[in-house]
């Protein structure tokens, strides 16, 4: 399984709620990927720039269905709405603790992580 850690700068003077609705737009695009297993949306907290960094948390079944997702065209929308690209890091999950469905889960080892740090 994939973890792919994006972040991003919020747009510039934004509360945090407006980047709460801002979100609320995507919500239909990420439930119609049946690639997505889940998506968390966050905002960094810092003091008095709350808000400032937002990052989004996505699980996949691999690392080419998160790139599908987040390919050229999204990286633009991402440049013009905040004025910066976002940066990607993508993570071998191996081992999820889930206390709200009393569960852990292991994954077996994310292959295209292992191809591409060898």
């Amino acid at each position: 399984m994939i973890l792919e850690l994006v972040e991003f700068n919020s747009p510039k003077g934004w509360s945090r709620a407006q980047v709460a609705e801002d979100a609320k737009h995507v919500v239909p695009k990420w439930r119609a990927n049946k690639e997505l297993l889940r998506k968390h949306f966050l905002l960094e907290l810092n003091g008095k720039e709350t808000g400032k960094t937002g990052a989004g948390v996505y699980i996949w079944p691999s690392v080419e269905a998160a790139q599908k997702a987040h390919d050229e065209a999204w990286r633009q929308s991402v440049i013009k709405r905040t004025g910066a690209a976002p940066t990607i890091r993508y993570f071998d999950l191996f081992l999820l603790v889930d206390n709200e469905k009393g569960a852990v889960t292991e994954f077996p080892a994310a292959a295209e992580i292992l191809i591409a740090a060898a």
